[in-house]
């Protein structure tokens, strides 16, 4: 059940980082459920030292979209030489 609740939110953080960010056009379902589990992890390093804690929080979600945006961010930056 876990595996499939990563998904789900891994999903919907990709998704609105990917609205945030305006990749969402070129962007499909799966891509944005890799930048959310991704971007949680890139979170959890950059603000938890390696994890963003135990089970779905508002603070998890949060740190797991600004992760997600930071990826989103140096992405763009290497693909286009800007980060929009």
């Amino acid at each position: 059940m876990g595996i499939i609740l990563w998904l789900i939110v891994g999903g919907i953080i990709g998704w609105l980082a990917s609205m945030i960010m305006r990749t969402d056009a070129q962007q499909g379902i799966l891509l944005n459920i890799v930048v959310g589990i991704v971007g949680a992890f890139i979170g959890g390093l950059i603000f938890s030292g390696g994890s963003i804690g135990s089970g779905l929080t508002l603070y998890s979600f949060l740190v797991s979209l600004v992760g997600a945006i930071v990826l989103l961010a140096i992405v763009n930056l290497v693909r286009r030489g800007s980060i929009r």
